[in-house]
């Protein structure tokens, strides 16, 4: 998985008459999310008939015209038909980082409508494959019960490892896939990671906290990370499994901007 395909096809954008040229593309957890995360995710929250909300912030002067009205944040909501469940891009609303990236999708469930807090929530950086995100959510769409837990960890590393991944001989809870470069692991979650589990709210400084599903690629050794994911202690295993089925899977996608750290190891194809 370390040389293209056609490699004297142009990678330069500027090249092909009518805009950016389309390749397919593999590994699917080195391929970034085509600068289209929002896109791929709404589009699929869209399908699934969930409704969209654009909350604006911001200071507004009597009598003052609308094109005047300064915006200080602005967050797009995306809610289930049932309300138990929602996804919020907060990219644009001064989202907190994870692995020096900024969280650009997160995404929460509540187990009833009595509830008003989520049980359990899942963050995705830019960078992100939104082929993964948004099989994340059809699983979490389908699920009845979005916030009661149905399979064990093992789920998790048996995704992965059908798409070849290997399993950490030093960590039984993690694995990595076969270049390297993008881990799964089972272990304590960062700080600000919100969960209804009271445990992780009583964690003391020198504590180990609760484990929860983090997942990552790190192009290069020491390199800066090409997308980050945390999920919430509580977040169902079988749910953190359809999103590690998608972002291991073999299957090539569609890119037209290919990420900068990682062109050199992508499988690619013109689309033609």
């Amino acid at each position: 998985m370390e040389a293209p395909l056609y490699p004297d096809f142009p990678l330069d954008p500027s090249t092909p008459r009518g805009g950016q040229p389309a390749f397919w593309v593999g590994p699917r957890y080195l391929a970034g999310d085509d600068g289209r995360l929002y896109d791929a995710v709404a589009n699929t929250l869209s399908g699934l008939g969930w409704t969209s909300l654009t909350i604006v912030r911001g200071r507004h002067q009597p009598d003052e015209a609308d094109e005047d009205r300064q915006v200080l944040r602005s967050t797009v909501l995306h809610i289930s038909p049932d309300t138990l469940r929602w996804a919020q891009w907060s990219l644009a609303d001064e989202p907190f980082h994870l692995g020096d990236l900024p969280i650009a999708w997160q995404v929460s469930a509540r187990p009833d409508t009595s509830s008003p807090l989520a049980q359990w929530s899942a963050y995705f950086t830019s960078g992100v494959p939104g082929e993964s995100v948004a099989d994340f959510l059809v699983a979490l769409d389908a699920r009845n019960q979005p916030a009661v837990p149905i399979a064990g960890p093992e789920l998790v590393l048996d995704a992965v490892a059908a798409h070849g991944w290997f399993r950490d001989i030093d960590q039984p809870r993690a694995a990595t896939d076969p270049t390297f470069t993008s881990h799964i692991s089972l272990g304590e979650v960062p700080p600000l990671i919100q969960d209804g589990d009271p445990r992780a709210l009583t964690t003391e400084v020198d504590e180990v906290g609760s484990a929860g599903w983090q997942a990552w690629a790190e192009p290069a050794l020491g390199a800066p990370c090409l997308w980050a994911v945390s999920f919430g202690t509580s977040v169902p295993h079988d749910l953190v499994a359809a999103f590690a089925a998608s972002l291991s899977s073999t299957a090539p996608v569609l890119r037209r901007v290919l990420p900068e750290a990682t062109q050199a190891q992508l499988l690619r194809a013109p689309a033609i």
